[in-house]
């Protein structure tokens, strides 16, 4: 009896123990389970956050990025403002520099938590108030329009270094956050392998809680039911812990592909920025390439003028005075052609556009093209049946069809062949260059010339680049060709192979217009035309607001019999026929301040429909192009004394009722 007692007491000894040990065991898995799970959690947190840190990182290379564009955009409208002291380009300069101090500012709470980024913004606060008081007066100068205005003192604050330091002050913010980027981004991947290493010992440690709890549920053989939910607990949290291992597994695959699309967005985004800033240049070029030709056509007018009538003052046999005037009047006539082609790259030149037959157009140059490339080089022409006609300015076309053929010459060195070809095309949208869908006439010229390297082919249509030697280029062809292109709503392109020859195609949109008879050629302003009669006594008003001009267009009139009237606005013009009767015609220029000239055609057709009208211009613009001008004559700058009988005994003979195609008396090439 004793010894039963004994073994009883033994056996509740023994499972005592084995309770407590079962005890222990189940509050140390549980302990470890609880580590576990908050250790995924940190990692996981640890990994958001290091994301974040990335985002905060691109968001500050955008932002410096931001700040150097907005800077460059003004210190160009600060370069445009002081050439035309144009009230309006001014403002530009004025709200991109705000606009740049305002993103500064930004910069400055992005960065506010890290101490060396604040610094250097600091500095970058400060080199942005040095650049801006070395910019003010240059601005000040400009805004009162006196003479040569801020250029100088634009020039001057163009060799400070200040702006060479803002730069690099931007660079070097950039190029510390790349660095924190990259930590950043290795600190991200750390997190993501200790996740994973986690959560593969949570797996692992839940096998062996299901393990240990299948154990148990044998040992404790005379208690069934709680073995079987023993078991039925173990196997829950199995399944628990196999739904948490691939929800992280799925987390992480998100992760890493959230990751790479934020690398792919980032490398469309600078490149998208890289042509961003290429299109820029351009049209900060092209913008200031059309003012410099305006005022240089300005100044042409005058040495054109004065030449012609000191020319017509000089009696008696050609001496060498004659032959000095002579050649001052070839050199006024290239720089013509100069000015023009800069006018055609900044799409500024007055297009007059009509519907053109472009087939009949390239049958109808073949004999000058001929003269033009020699007779070593074979001309063969590829056109498709029935093509379309274009909407173009047919002056414009010709010069482009003949300077590609020139530059295929050149390229040939004066022997092979070259072949011009017309198809019509249906252009979906992007699938050439920047057309919008439609219909377009290709007009290629192709040769097989020496090519174009790759590494050029990207520039071709800058001004002034050039890969032919010194002396026989002026790098101004293909930038015309692409000014006149994209205003006529077209396109270049350009296809070239070293050793094998190049293709330049210009698309110009299809016309719906039926096709009208060309009138007769008018004579060239610069050339030796026949002299119309004039009308003894003529009031003609002269309306041009550079006073140079004004004098040698008035002297010319004085010269051919006429009784010109001068003023200076579209107001005065209008204050002056409201208070003489009797003028005959107006000669207005095109760009003047205040009111334009076809805003003043638009009163005074109104007003006084008997009145004929003279556009003389060089530079449209924003004035109109070409369409604006349209049913009056527009005589082109410079011209001579002869050229302007011409066009104002036209402009008298019109009926007031007709509307017909606009006439252009246009400077020789």
């Amino acid at each position: 009896m004793a010894t039963e007692e004994i073994d009883a007491g033994s056996a509740r000894t023994s499972r005592s123990w084995r309770g407590g040990w079962a005890s222990a065991g189940a509050i140390i898995a549980t302990v470890l389970l609880i580590s576990l799970v908050v250790m995924v959690t940190l990692s996981n947190r640890n990994r958001d956050n290091a994301l974040r840190w990335e985002r905060h990182t691109y968001d500050v290379m955008l932002l410096t990025r931001s700040v150097d564009a907005t800077i460059a955009r003004s210190e160009a409208a600060l370069g445009r403002y002081v050439l035309d002291e144009n009230q309006q380009t001014g403002s530009l300069y004025y709200s991109e520099w705000r606009l740049a101090g305002r993103q500064i500012g930004q910069l400055e709470r992005l960065v506010r938590r890290d101490p060396e980024q604040r610094a250097r913004v600091e500095q970058l606060k400060d080199l942005y108030r040095d650049r801006s008081r070395e910019l003010a007066p240059a601005a000040e100068r400009a805004s009162q329009k006196k003479e040569s205005g801020g250029l100088p003192l634009f020039y001057q604050a163009g060799l400070s270094p200040t702006g060479a330091g803002l730069r690099a002050k931007l660079d070097a913010i950039a190029s510390s956050e790349r660095d924190n980027l990259r930590m950043r981004m290795a600190e991200t991947r750390m997190f993501d392998a200790e996740s994973d290493k986690l959560t593969e010992w949570l797996g692992w440690f839940a096998v062996l809680i299901g393990a240990g709890a299948i154990g148990l549920g044998l040992a404790a053989y005379r208690a069934i039911y709680e073995r079987l939910l023993a078991r039925q607990e173990a196997d829950t949290e199995a399944q628990r812990a196999t739904t948490l291992e691939r929800a992280v597994l799925e987390r992480t695959r998100e992760l890493r592909t959230a990751n790479d699309r934020l690398r792919a967005e980032a490398a469309e985004r600078a490149a998208a920025e890289a042509r961003l800033r290429q299109v820029q240049k351009m049209e900060a070029v092209g913008q200031l390439t059309g003012g410099l030709a305006h005022d240089f056509n300005n100044m042409l007018a005058v040495i054109v003028g004065g030449i012609d009538l000191a020319k017509r003052k000089l009696g008696g046999p050609r001496h060498a005075v004659e032959v000095h005037l002579d050649n001052a009047m070839e050199g006024a006539t290239r720089a013509t052609a100069l000015t023009r082609r800069l006018l055609s790259f900044a799409r500024s030149e007055a297009l007059l556009a009509q519907a053109i037959a472009p087939a009949e157009l390239v049958q109808n140059m073949l004999e000058l093209i001929d003269r033009s490339i020699g007779e070593l080089i074979a001309v063969e022409t590829k056109i498709a049946p029935d093509p379309w006609p274009v909407w173009a300015d047919s002056n414009q076309l010709e010069n482009a069809i003949l300077n590609l053929c020139v530059n295929a010459r050149d390229a040939m060195n004066g022997e092979g062949r070259l072949t011009i070809a017309i198809d019509n095309i249906a252009a979906g949208e992007g699938e050439i260059g920047e057309l919008k869908a439609g219909d377009y006439v290709r007009i290629a010229v192709s040769d097989t010339g020496t090519g174009i390297a790759p590494e050029h082919l990207e520039r071709v249509f800058e001004p002034f680049f050039t890969t032919k030697p010194v002396g026989k280029g002026t790098g101004l062809g293909l930038s015309q060709i692409f000014g006149f292109a994209r205003q006529s709503g077209g396109d270049v392109t350009i296809q070239s192979v070293v050793g094998s020859g190049t293709t330049v195609a210009v698309y110009l949109p299809r016309s719906l217009k039926a096709v009208e008879e060309a009138p007769a050629s008018a004579p060239s302003a610069l050339g030796e035309e026949q002299e119309p009669s004039a009308a003894p006594g003529a009031t003609i008003l002269v309306v041009e607001d550079d006073p140079r001009v004004s004098r040698s267009t008035v002297a010319a009139l004085v010269e051919l019999g006429y009784a010109p009237l001068a003023c200076a606005s579209g107001q005065e013009a209008l204050d002056l026929l409201a208070e003489k009767r009797g003028v005959e015609l107006i000669i207005t220029d095109v760009m003047m301040p205040e009111m334009t000239g076809p805003e003043l055609v638009r009163i005074v057709t109104r007003r006084y429909p008997d009145i004929a009208i003279l556009y003389v211009t060089g530079f449209v613009g924003e004035a109109g192009e070409g369409v604006e001008l349209g049913g009056h004559d527009i005589l082109r700058k410079p011209f001579t004394v002869a050229g302007l009988a011409e066009a104002v005994e036209a402009a008298r003979r019109r009926p007031v009722s007709e509307s017909p195609r606009a006439s252009t008396r246009a400077a020789a090439e």
